[in-house]
C-alpha cells in the first residue's frame, strides 16, 4: 500500500515531459509553418506582404502577452485544463484562417490562434522546470525543442497540401488535427508532484525565495533579463517570419536542392533543416547551461547568432549559403527558449514557474513588434539592413549577459537566500 501511495503521489515525470514535448511539437506549425502561407495568400487576395505579416505579429503578441494569465491558470488549476483550452482555440483559429477572405477576419483568427498556442507553450515549459529541478535546462530545452523542431515533421506535408489543394484546406485539416492531438495529451497531465528527494544541481545557483509574477516585475534584474530576451528574440522572430519572402526575393525559393538523397524546392528543404536545427540546440544548450552556467552559454550562442545573421547576408543569395546560414540562425536562436525559462526559475523560484516564465515570455511578443518594421526595412528586396541590425543586437545582448547580468544575478540570489535562511533561523529560535 505504501508503495502504491508513493507512485500515486509522485507520477512519472518523464512521461509528463514526453507529453509536454508532443503538445509543443503539435502546436509548432502555428508559428513556424506560417511563412509557407504568406505568398499563397498574397497571390490569392492581392494583400500586401506587410498587411499579411501583421497577422503574424498579432499572433505572436497574443501568444505571448496572455501567457502570464495562462501560466497563472496552470499553476492554480493544473496544466490539463489550460492545455485543453489551448487546443480548442488553436483548432478554431486555423479553421478561421481557412475561411478568411478579409484582413479583419484573418486578424481575428490570429488572435484566437495566438491565445491557444500561448496556453500550450507557457504551460508545457512551466511544467518542465517544475518537474526537473535537477535537470532544469535540459528539461526546458527538450520541451522547447518540441516547438522548435515539431514543424520539421509537418513542413513537407503542409507545403504539399498547399501546392496540391490550396492553402485554405491546409489551414483547416492541420488546424483540426493539431487541436485533437493536443487535447488528448492534456487529459494525462496532472499538477507537478515532485519527490522531495530530487534536488537542484549544486553547480547551478538557485533561489530559495519564491516570487510571484507581480513580485518579479518589481525587481530591476528581471527587466535586464527581459531586455536580453527581447533583443535576441527579435532577430529570430524576424527570420522565422521572413525566410520565405527572403528566399523569394533572392530568386532561389524554388531551386531544387538534394540532401541525403531527397530532392525538394530550396525553401521547403531549408524549412525542414532549419526547424530540426532550431529544436536540436534547445536541449543541447539547456544541458550545457546546467554544466557551465546560463550566462556563459548565452555569451557563446548569442555571439554565434550574430555571426550567422551576417553570414546569411554575405552568402544568402546562393542556395547552399542560404541553407547553411539559415540553419545556423535558427540553431543559435532557438536556445533562448530553454535558457531564459531555466534562468527565470533559478532566479525567482519554481513554485510559480509557469506564471513567472509566462511573464518573461512576453518578451517574445515585444520582439514581434519588429516584424512589420523588418518588412518595411526590406523594401525592394534589401534584406541586408535587417540582418545587420539583428546581428548588432545579438552582439550587444551577448555582452550584457556575461558582463552585467551574470554578477548581478549571483548577488541577487545570494542576498535573497540569506534572507530566507535568516527567517528560518528566527522561526526556530
Amino acid at each position: 500500500m505504501a508503495t502504491e501511495g508513493k507512485v500515486e503521489k509522485y507520477p512519472n515525470r518523464w512521461i509528463q515531459l514526453v507529453l509536454g514535448i508532443i503538445c509543443m511539437a503539435t502546436v509548432a506549425n502555428c508559428q513556424y509553418g506560417w511563412t509557407l502561407f504568406v505568398s499563397p495568400m498574397q497571390d490569392k487576395w492581392g494583400w500586401s506582404r506587410t498587411s499579411i505579416q501583421l497577422a503574424f505579429t498579432i499572433f505572436i503578441f497574443f501568444e505571448t502577452w496572455l501567457v502570464p494569465v495562462e501560466g497563472w491558470c496552470a499553476d492554480r488549476f493544473g496544466p490539463g485544463p489550460t492545455i485543453c483550452a489551448g487546443a480548442i482555440m488553436v483548432a478554431i483559429g486555423w479553421s478561421m484562417h481557412s475561411y478568411a477572405d478579409t484582413l479583419t477576419f484573418m486578424y481575428a483568427a490570429a488572435v484566437i490562434t495566438g491565445m491557444g498556442a500561448g496556453a500550450v507553450y507557457g504551460t508545457a515549459v512551466g511544467q518542465a522546470v517544475k518537474w526537473f529541478p535537477d535537470k532544469r535546462g535540459l528539461a526546458a530545452g527538450a520541451t522547447a525543442a518540441g516547438f522548435g523542431a515539431g514543424a520539421a515533421f509537418t513542413v513537407v506535408p503542409v507545403a504539399a497540401m498547399i501546392n496540391n489543394s490550396g492553402y485554405q484546406k491546409a489551414f483547416l485539416v492541420f488546424g483540426i488535427g493539431q487541436g485533437i492531438v493536443i487535447a488528448i495529451c492534456s487529459f494525462f497531465m496532472p499538477k507537478a508532484k515532485l519527490d522531495p528527494s530530487i534536488k537542484a544541481i549544486p553547480r547551478v545557483i538557485t533561489s530559495k525565495m519564491e516570487f510571484t509574477p507581480t513580485q518579479i516585475i518589481r525587481q530591476p534584474i528581471f527587466w535586464l533579463i527581459y531586455i536580453c530576451f527581447v533583443g535576441v528574440a527579435s532577430g529570430g522572430i524576424m527570420a522565422t517570419a521572413s525566410f520565405g519572402p527572403v528566399a523569394k526575393d533572392y530568386g532561389i525559393a524554388k531551386i531544387p536542392v538534394t540532401l541525403l538523397g531527397v530532392t525538394l524546392p530550396l525553401l521547403t528543404m531549408a524549412m525542414s533543416v532549419d526547424n530540426i536545427c532550431n529544436g536540436a540546440t534547445r536541449p543541447l544548450c539547456g544541458y550545457i547551461s546546467d554544466r557551465i552556467g546560463r550566462e556563459n552559454t548565452m555569451f557563446i550562442v548569442f555571439m554565434c547568432e550574430g555571426l550567422s545573421l551576417l553570414g546569411l547576408m554575405w552568402t544568402g543569395r546562393t542556395p547552399w549559403g542560404f541553407m547553411i546560414f539559415a540553419a545556423l540562425t535558427f540553431a543559435f536562436w532557438g536556445e533562448i527558449f530553454s535558457l531564459f525559462p531555466s534562468m527565470c526559475a533559478d532566479t525567482f523560484g519554481a513554485k510559480n514557474a509557469a506564471g513567472n516564465a509566462g511573464t518573461l515570455y512576453t518578451a517574445k511578443g515585444t520582439s514581434s513588434l519588429l516584424v512589420p518594421f523588418a518588412a518595411a526595412l526590406s523594401a525592394g528586396g534589401n534584406w541586408d539592413r535587417v540582418f545587420i541590425l539583428s546581428a548588432c543586437i545579438a552582439f550587444i545582448c551577448s555582452c550584457l549577459a556575461f558582463f552585467v547580468l551574470k554578477p548581478w544575478r549571483r548577488r541577487f540570489i545570494a542576498e535573497n537566500n540569506a534572507k530566507v535562511d535568516a527567517m528560518a533561523a528566527a522561526a526556530k529560535a
